[in-house]
């Protein structure tokens, strides 16, 4: 074979090659980036559902939300109280390392420093210590069986790796603390991470070593960044991207009506909350009015949720009273109300405040809660009925969030799925609670109700699951009455994909499982 037969030859099978690689690219347009490879540098939601392709916990979830074995194969409660678990055998990390005690033992300890801002996601947490090569016991304050949900979103790390990188302790987003485990990852998971250029694209390869069975026909996962509602649609018919997991709502009847397009829609668990700064002074140094329970009740007052979901949610979100989902344990209907919108009833709170023409500075995200842009306009037109003058601080949450954690805003949005727990445990012990040590950790507005923190910590100690229910609603009482978040709905979740795309596990969490997705040979 000469040396133009041998070239000829190479190319023809490079570019076949990479045909069969193109037809096993699943490209994912998203409508943010997430905000670092560290699963342990902030309480996202979305952030973890990404990372949970790359990294595993001892437990998840399976399609009914009921646990199963991952990474441990099985557990029991022992005396202490600590849950003992066995690991399973053969894992290996995308490196080639074996999985083992020490691993697990190193991870959970990251996650659980005083620096960890994923600390709150385990506040059961005691301690964890090795029992053999492939047995972890891990103390616990209390036998609840929340601490296994809890652990959902607590991933392994190699310990050599987390050493060898001079990583062994967490990153912070919010505080701006970055380290090499930020921009790089070694995890067990279906996918192992090829490249990453934040705010363009993230690639995934496909984990040939995976311990579990093979679901999912991905070779390749290209995650792309797409703010503009506009462009992601238009990258979406063109081909450009094979999956958009934030449909527009205002696009979804075109969508629908493209053959070439399947529309997946369900209502989150996740709900939207308005939110007060309740320190005892504003970022600026002014006394803080929203100290004032007229002045929260007055901005409650003024907004109109129904109004909301019909204008801008296109009637697909679920207007709420409830700070939690009607799906997620701790429910209950008698707390799901709330009064129409009342603007002279909220005149007359803030003139008993004192407060008829307080400015304040909004701060809202574009790509955090679907169609936040648009409704928090809206609800800045409606407190200006009663005189209220509201400057909006608008922008992406790579910006913006900082600004919330760090306390360094007036009034303010977030959203809770209440996740990994699947119970109102989740928002009570990290939000609602006054922040104190793995309690509060996403308390950005810095509320402190004693009365709601006892009730908790009861919670946290009830070994009985009707009791803990019930202590539960009545904490979720004291934070309605005291307008500490006001909800405003569930929020819709919108997927979309090309027919290329013939299968995606879609849940109420809406957490992406992509090692459940097939393409098209």
């Amino acid at each position: 074979m000469n040396l133009f037969t041998t070239i000829a030859a190479a190319l023809a099978l490079s570019v076949s090659a990479a045909a069969v690689h193109a037809e096993n690219t699943l490209k994912w347009g998203s409508r943010a980036d997430i905000y670092s490879l560290d699963p342990n540098s902030i309480p996202s939601t979305a952030n973890l559902a990404f990372l949970n392709h790359i990294y595993e916990g001892l437990v998840r979830y399976d399609p009914t939300f009921g646990l199963e074995p991952a990474l441990a194969t099985e557990w029991e409660l022992v005396e202490g109280p600590a849950w003992r678990f066995k690991l399973r055998e053969g894992v290996k990390f995308h490196d080639g390392a074996d999985m083992t005690a020490d691993d697990v033992v190193a991870s959970f300890q990251r996650a659980a420093d005083p620096a960890s801002p994923l600390k709150g996601n385990m506040p059961l947490f005691k301690d964890i210590k090795k029992i053999d090569d492939m047995t972890v016991e891990i103390g616990v304050t209390t036998p609840s069986s929340l601490f296994l949900n809890d652990i959902t979103n607590i991933f392994v790390f190699d310990q050599g790796w987390l050493q060898a990188n001079n990583t062994e302790k967490p990153t912070d987003f919010g505080a701006g603390v970055e380290g090499f485990a930020t921009n790089n990852t070694n995890g067990t998971g279906p996918f192992k991470l090829e490249s990453r250029a934040p705010d363009s694209k993230t690639v995934l390869l496909v984990n040939d070593g995976w311990w579990d069975d093979r679901k999912h026909n991905i070779d390749r996962l290209e995650f792309v960044p797409i703010t503009s509602a506009a462009t992601r649609i238009a990258a979406l018919l063109s081909g450009e991207v094979d999956l958009i997991d934030s449909a527009p709502m205002q696009d979804l009847e075109r969508l629908k009506a493209d053959p070439s397009i399947n529309v997946q829609t369900l209502t989150e668990l996740r709900t939207v909350f308005v939110a007060m700064n309740r320190r005892e002074t504003l970022p600026d140094g002014r006394p803080n009015p929203f100290n004032d329970i007229k002045v929260r009740q007055a901005i409650e007052a003024l907004i109109d949720r129904d109004l909301i979901n019909q204008r801008v949610m296109r009637g697909l979100a679920r207007p709420s009273g409830s700070l939690i989902a009607p799906e997620v344990a701790g429910y209950s209907e008698a707390l799901d109300t709330f009064e129409p919108a009342n603007p002279e009833k909220a005149a007359g709170l803030l003139k008993e405040a004192g407060a008829e023409s307080l400015r304040v500075t909004y701060t809202c995200m574009n790509d955090e809660s679907i169609n936040e842009e648009d409704w928090c306009q809206g609800i800045a037109n409606m407190l200006a009925r009663a005189g209220l003058q509201v400057d909006i601080d608008m922008g992406p949450r790579s910006v913006q969030s900082p600004k919330r954690s760090q306390g360094n805003t007036e009034m303010f949005n977030l959203s809770w799925a209440n996740e990994p727990t699947l119970d109102a445990f989740s928002l009570l012990s990290q939000v609602l609670s006054t922040k104190e040590g793995a309690y509060g950790v996403a308390n950005y507005g810095g509320w402190s109700v004693p009365e709601l923190d006892a009730l908790v910590k009861q919670a946290a100690e009830a070994v009985d699951p009707a009791e803990r229910l019930k202590l539960e609603e009545q904490a979720l009482r004291i934070a309605k009455e005291q307008v500490l978040l006001i909800p405003l709905h569930q929020q819709p979740i919108a997927w979309a994909s090309r027919d290329r795309v013939e299968n995606i596990d879609l849940r109420a969490d809406n957490k992406p499982r992509h090692w459940f997705t097939t393409v098209a040979q």
